[in-house]
């Protein structure tokens, strides 16, 4: 069956929108594939939604979801869900947002609680409007540096700040899944600890020996620069929300409500 037309077709909402995405899956002959074929959610992804299979592993979820809205990923074949498992997390949100926005509409209703009084805000977000960075062309993805200010000491009382990390991807996700469903801490930590491609010059053995516990005994003050190197530095959408309280008026920054994002009624 031939793809349709992704414009408007007699008088009804498009099915069909191609995007850009913010990185690109690189395959293995390393070409980058960035343009990106998506089509609306219909009842085969509400079965996807509602699988206990997927519910129990959120990256897979994603994975077999934007698996079934691709029509087209670049110039590859549509062949199974392992371009979809590879790609990188900034460009699996970002066809996320885009695939919620083509099918229920850009407007996002998200609940946010001011940390200063407590008021329960409610804010309409528009997902089209949202600020993203993109790789430049011919670009490949960057390495993330993080300067720590009290780094990780090792047992022989070595002190490491430097931690170079590599941007996460779908298989990550899959991985870290029971993690972050027992705890969203410990999933975190799960998944920047397979993420670390140095920190100092800690040998490589040792790195993946000790594996979450670097993330796990490192300060607050180094987890909280950690999150702003990949607030700032990573491609993709920001998804960091300022927010006005408008009962005391205090202005503080949060990350996107999603609590709602996929839901169906």
């Amino acid at each position: 069956m031939n793809a349709m037309n992704p414009e408007t077709i007699a008088g009804s909402p498009k099915r069909e929108t191609e995007v850009s995405l913010p990185i690109g899956y690189i395959d293995n002959e390393g070409r980058v594939h960035r343009t990106v074929t998506l089509r609306k959610m219909t009842g085969r992804e509400e079965a996807i939604l509602a699988d206990r299979r997927n519910q129990r592993n959120g990256g897979r979820l994603v994975t077999e979801l934007l698996h079934s809205c691709i029509v087209r990923l670049g110039e590859l074949p549509k062949n199974g869900t392992r371009p979809i498992s590879a790609m990188y997390s900034a460009d699996r949100n970002f066809l996320l947002l885009k695939l919620r926005s083509l099918t229920f509409g850009p407007e996002l209703e998200a609940a946010y609680t001011c940390p200063t009084c407590g008021e329960a805000l409610r804010v309409t977000e528009d997902l089209d409007e949202l600020p993203m960075r993109s790789m430049g062309d011919g670009s490949s993805p960057e390495e993330i540096s993080v300067e720590l200010e009290d780094g990780y000491v090792d047992k022989e009382g070595n002190v490491h700040t430097a931690l170079i990390l590599r941007l996460p991807t779908g298989d990550d996700e899959e991985a870290v899944a029971p993690q972050m469903r027992q705890n969203a801490s410990l999933g975190k930590n799960a998944l920047l600890a397979r993420c670390i491609k140095s920190m100092g010059d800690m040998p490589r053995y040792r790195l993946d020996a000790m594996g979450s516990k670097i993330l796990a005994e490192l300060t607050m003050t180094d987890r909280r620069l950690i999150d702003r190197a990949l607030n700032s530095a990573a491609p993709g959408i920001d998804l960091v929300r300022e927010i006005e309280c408008a009962g005391c008026g205090n202005v503080f920054k949060t990350t996107l409500d999603m609590s709602h994002f996929l839901a169906l009624e």
